[in-house]
């Protein structure tokens, strides 16, 4: 399993395409898969984007969970496959082509913030991104809720 860490600015060049960043690259072992895929995400004002062998096993396991003779299951799986892309960095610059739509979608102009968040990296409007961050306090609260026993 790849562990994406760090956070890395990029910005869209006049044709749309960003550099995908080089710690980030290098988290995939030598001769790996380097293709992607990216996602609007379900919770947050970014786009989701997983190794492909990491989108697999989400994809598996979400599915697994699924009935597909039930319409409303099918309705999920279609509105939650809908606007992926496949990307994967060129072999000169390292550069990605993310679709328009999906980087108006998040309010990208021109900066990009790539988060790698351990097993995914998101990307972020760079302004949303700063914004995004949440108090010491709040931060704290959160994780004393998750870390309560649940009876």
């Amino acid at each position: 399993m790849v562990t994406f860490i760090g956070k890395y600015s990029s910005k869209v060049d006049d044709k749309g395409r960003l550099v995908f960043p080089a710690p980030l690259k290098s988290a995939i072992p030598a001769g790996g898969d380097m293709r992607f895929v990216i996602k609007k995400s379900l919770y947050s004002d970014c786009l989701d984007m997983y190794s492909y062998s990491e989108w697999e096993r989400e994809s598996d396991k979400i599915r697994e969970g699924l009935d597909f003779f039930n319409p409303d299951h099918d309705l999920f799986w279609r509105e939650y496959m809908r606007d992926c892309v496949m990307v994967e960095p060129d072999a000169k610059l390292g550069r990605i082509m993310i679709p328009r739509y999906l980087l108006d979608a998040i309010g990208v102009k021109k900066d990009v913030a790539f988060s790698g968040i351990n097993y995914k990296i998101e990307i972020w409007a760079e302004e949303k991104y700063q914004s995004s961050q949440i108090s010491k306090e709040q931060y704290v609260a959160i994780a004393k809720s998750l870390s309560r026993k649940k009876e």
